[in-house]
């Protein structure tokens, strides 16, 4: 038979291992949907290259209000400057020596003359979809303010003129380690003037301090 000295003592200890218990369960709640998050992002930033190197014009709504509601889990909005994620898409080119050829920009022997953009990459269009403060692309941007702003389409957001890729130092992209072929001095690999389709997308996380912050989570794919 139970002692009346030991009556409530399981329930003291029950009491007790719920100190570690609720923490533990709330810090495997906060970084299981982080995670759940960071799939979503890694998955449109994926669904997002994909289309647009299949050539969907995200300048228009219709297309824009599809990726939206792909990204509506991550708080993806089809407005400008709103929402808790973004889509950052960037068409890319290598200006070569045929490319400088293109724009007339080589010598009598073929050799790049006045091609300023020689051996870099360059934009040829940048599309912005959701809250474009959020989080700045990993290339760059093309300048907008300054001595030498690069023009661009305020619809499709193509570079126009397009001599500017050979031309203007402003539309350089600025990679971080992204581009396997950065650093290369001759992309003999790829076709002169071949664009290569990056999506970025980024989306706030799960905030639950301490456990976790909501923090900023970002995936790329190229194609």
């Amino acid at each position: 038979m139970r002692s009346r000295k030991t009556s409530g003592a399981s329930m003291i200890e029950f009491t007790f291992s719920l100190l570690v218990l609720v923490p533990l369960l709330l810090g495997v709640t906060a970084y299981g949907l982080n995670m759940v998050l960071n799939l979503q992002t890694v998955q449109l930033a994926r669904d997002a290259g994909h289309m647009f190197a299949k050539g969907v014009d995200f300048s228009q709504p219709g297309n824009t209000s599809l990726l939206a509601s792909l990204g509506s889990g991550l708080g993806l909005s089809a407005t400008a400057g709103s929402g808790n994620a973004v889509v950052v898409l960037s068409a890319l080119k290598y200006v070569d020596t045929g490319v400088c050829a293109g724009f007339g920009l080589v010598d009598s022997k073929g050799k790049p003359l006045n091609c300023t953009n020689y051996q870099s990459w360059v934009f040829t269009q940048r599309l912005i979809i959701g809250n474009q403060n959020l989080y700045a692309s990993s290339l760059g941007a093309p300048v907008t303010t300054g001595k030498t702003p690069v023009s661009l389409d305020p619809v499709t957001g193509m570079v126009s003129p397009e001599s500017q890729e050979a031309t203007n130092p402003g539309d350089v992209a600025v990679f971080t380690g992204l581009n396997p072929f950065v650093k290369a001095g001759n992309l003999d690999q790829l076709p002169s003037g071949q664009i290569i389709y990056m999506g970025e997308a980024a989306a706030k996380g799960f905030s639950m301090p301490p456990y976790t912050k909501g923090g900023v989570m970002y995936s790329y794919t190229m194609f």
